[in-house]
């Protein structure tokens, strides 16, 4: 069993891994990378000049190239020492053509050109653009940059190497000034003012400020040490892990007393054991000066909902609960009175679930639900009203409980056909205790299989569904994403689904193996 389950898993990480291959190379190779501005509001305000830079700096973003302004590159030389402040203004500041380029500016544009190239870049400089008075027009300034094509290979190295992010001293550049890097371990954590028992270890140069700490939300025990990347959002959430976007929580936020470090306590939804670094935050706010010590500003707002995946599991437990207890049970009574009145009754709501499009027949229960039984046709995640969770579970229930009746009817009819089960009538056992001992068990071997894959592919949501009850879950993210061309979105999502449906598969195999002794997953040398 062991070394079976080993190479399931072997094979189910490099089938994922194939699958992010494949949707790397259909979203970044066979679509139009252009397509990403049908909805960009900054792009059509963009002209000349800054749009030809605005493009490349949101492919830079999408994932489509590597992009360097020259601003930038000065800026990296009076970082490194290279370039005084005195100095900056002359290299930095391009001609209208390179004729009018300053002796400093030429020398640091050659060195610039010079360096990429040798890298593989394309230097791209744009002369100003001008009227026909002479004037430059708005956004028509000269400007240099630097573009190459991501290969595809390092695109995918890059992913999966920066997958797991394992925090550490040294994530803040070693060129700040922030004082004694370091972890300390206290056993009264400071946010609670040093007098509450509650290990953590908070850290100085990582990215985030607390590694391990304990608070009162369930789990209880949290940890930023190891934290799980599967992707970068750029439009739906922009600038946020997909993974975090299906996992943080939603709604209004929730007000508490908050002490912040500086002593200042105000009414906030700020949890500060999420803070991570922000450079020169609290020279850039009053606000955050007046609150924090350091740089770890930048913190996680406590709402009061649950987040996407939260939502969506919830949904599609119950609906699968409800699902099993009644769609096995029908099945089996199906079978057991075959052509009876609650056979053709069974097999008459399957064809109907069959036959009819999912999106008609949700409409209908939406408009029975609301007109006739008064329910909540839409979500609202402020309600404290549960009612809202009927119809989408209903809506999810029904066509799972038709799936499970007639697969377990046929199961049980082809069981009631066996010799096994002639053996038994000729022994004397009854009816009864043939469906009950024999029959049943053997019939519900192969939907066994399928349990694990309904648990934890009810996390991944329900699209139709949720569009139309307007649930906040994870089953509109991919089709946002997919809209927006988000392409991070896109290839975060398909990677989790892939690691659910691998490791569904492992755990039906287990679960069926161990309903039904026969199975074996391992082999025998003769």
């Amino acid at each position: 069993m062991a070394k079976y389950i080993l190479q399931r898993i072997v094979k189910g990480i490099l089938s994922a891994i194939c699958v992010v291959v494949l949707i790397m190379i259909l979203v970044y190779s066979l679509m139009d990378r252009g397509n990403i501005f049908g909805g960009d509001s900054n792009y059509t305000k963009t002209q000349s000049n800054a749009r030809v830079t605005y493009e490349q700096s949101r492919y830079q973003a999408f994932g489509y190239v590597d992009y360097v302004n020259y601003s930038d590159y000065i800026t990296r030389q009076v970082k490194s020492g290279e370039l005084d402040e005195e100095d900056r203004a002359a290299a930095a500041f391009i001609g209208q053509t390179p004729e009018k380029d300053s002796e400093t500016a030429a020398e640091y544009i050659k060195k610039f050109t010079e360096e990429y190239e040798s890298q593989g870049y394309t230097v791209v400089r744009l002369d100003a653009d001008k009227k026909t008075n002479g004037r430059v027009k708005d956004g028509g300034q000269a400007a240099i940059f630097a573009t190459r094509d991501k290969p595809m290979a390092s695109r995918v190295i890059s992913y999966f190497t920066g997958m797991f992010f394992i925090d550490n001293i040294h994530y803040v550049d070693e060129d700040t000034d922030i004082g004694e890097r370091g972890l300390t371990f206290t056993l009264h954590d400071p946010l609670y003012g040093g007098e509450k028992f509650s290990p953590a270890i908070i850290g100085n140069g990582t990215k985030h400020k607390y590694l391990i700490y304990f608070d009162s939300k369930f789990p209880y025990f949290h940890q930023n040490l190891l934290t799980l990347n599967l992707g970068e959002s750029y439009t739906v959430n922009r600038g946020v892990d997909v993974f975090e976007t299906m996992t943080a929580s939603q709604g209004t936020y929730v007000l508490s007393s908050v002490s912040y470090p500086t002593g200042h306590v105000e009414q906030s939804a700020d949890d500060l054991h999420t803070a991570t670094y922000a450079e020169g935050s609290l020279e850039l706010s009053e606000m955050y000066a007046a609150r924090f010590t350091d740089d770890y500003t930048n913190t996680i707002t406590t709402k009061g909902s649950l987040s996407k995946l939260g939502y969506s599991f919830v949904i599609g437990i119950i609906s699968t609960i409800i699902a099993y207890i009644l769609g096995l049970p029908i099945g089996i009574l199906m079978a057991r009175f075959k052509d009876g009145i609650l056979d053709k009754i069974g097999t008459v709501y399957i064809i109907f679930i069959i036959a009819v499009p999912s999106l008609a027949y949700i409409f209908l229960f939406k408009a029975i639900g609301g007109s006739v039984f008064k329910l909540p046709t839409l979500f609202d995640m402020d309600s404290s009203s549960k009612l809202m969770f009927v119809l989408p579970i209903i809506s999810l229930a029904l066509p799972s409980i038709a799936n499970l009746m007639k697969w377990m009817r046929r199961y049980m009819i082809d069981q009631m056909n066996s010799d096994y089960v002639k053996f038994a009538r000729s022994g004397g056992l009854s009816e009864t205790e043939i469906f009950t001992k024999h029959i049943w068990k053997n019939a519900a071997v192969p939907l066994v299989h399928g349990i694990p894959a309904s648990i934890l592919f009810a996390m991944t949501g329900a699209i139709i569904t949720e569009r139309v009850y307007a649930v906040p879950g994870a089953g509109n993210l991919l089709t946002q994403a997919i809209n927006k061309y988000d392409n991070g979105v896109i290839v975060g999502v398909a990677l989790f689904y892939a690691i659910l449906t691998v490791v569904s598969i492992i755990l039906g195999d287990i679960l069926m193996a161990s309903v039904d002794p026969r199975i074996s997953f391992t082999s025998k040398g003769r």
